[in-house]
């Protein structure tokens, strides 16, 4: 009885979806986090007759055939690039994005890695580093002097020293863009690998067309909707249901007929 597997399909891919559901609301309140969402596509179709043929020579073809279904099927978990909103923390070194763009940091093998956690501090070195220690890229120092430091939309980076008035420019912070968020790959620790689905990441200063612009002393919070999730949680847990009084339905009448058998 196709009716069997067709429904443990369906229960599969409501656990996947369930799996989702449950790693976006775990992260509701991670910085920089963005929401997954759970993509799912019929499976093949087992076609009984055929439409379009006659049924005998010489007669009109028949309107309809029968075709099938044979279930569900996960075909994507997509990330959702969507904007967080920005809440101010009036720290220094934590930096929010206001629109598009991604924070590029220089991970542990050297390779160059990407997030939009703006909650970074300075090492004892004086660079700018990400909570775990990874440098942000282009590299900034913070001379161990500085009485304060400004960070502008655009990215400039300026410090008073102690003793001195005038503000000494630091650097210049730069974003990079890719043409398909997507299509980065999430390692963990807030941080993405460029992949060939995203393309070449892009790099540019903040405030350029295509790019947001950096926001001192606020962090992004995660897209997450609380209230969208439990509506889904909810969801997914009655279609699971449904699936399985299917599978029960399916074997009380297999049931049936192996009671009539005897």
């Amino acid at each position: 009885m196709k009716a069997l597997a067709i429904a443990a399909t369906g229960m599969a891919a409501q656990q996947t979806n369930l799996e989702v559901i449950s790693n976006n609301i775990a992260n509701m309140n991670t910085t920089g986090f963005k929401a997954s969402r759970a993509e799912f596509t019929d499976l093949l179709y087992q076609i009984d007759r055929a439409a379009g043929i006659s049924t005998q020579a010489g007669e009109a073809p028949i309107p309809e055939g029968i075709q099938q279904g044979l279930g569900v099927k996960t075909a994507a978990v997509r990330k959702l690039h969507s904007q967080g909103a920005l809440v101010e923390t009036s720290n220094t070194f934590d930096l929010a994005i206001d629109g598009k763009g991604w924070f590029q940091i220089t991970g542990p093998d050297g390779e160059t890695l990407f997030t939009r956690a703006g909650a970074f501090n300075v090492n004892a070195e004086g660079q700018l580093v990400t909570l775990d220690g990874y440098e942000v890229q282009p590299g900034i120092v913070v001379p161990e002097d500085a009485v304060r430091v400004s960070i502008n939309q655009s990215g400039q980076v300026f410090a008073i020293l102690d003793g001195d008035e005038a503000p000494q420019d630091l650097g210049q912070m730069s974003l990079a863009s890719f043409v398909n968020d997507a299509g980065l790959l999430a390692i963990g620790g807030n941080l993405f690998r460029e992949t060939e689905a995203s393309g070449a990441a892009t790099e540019g200063v903040p405030g350029d067309p295509g790019l947001g612009v950096i926001q001192q002393g606020y962090l992004e919070t995660a897209n997450v909707d609380p209230v969208k999730e439990i509506t889904e949680l909810i969801s997914a847990q009655r279609a699971y249901e449904m699936n399985s009084k299917v599978i029960q339905a399916a074997d009380d009448m297999a049931g049936t007929v192996s009671k009539g058998i005897r």
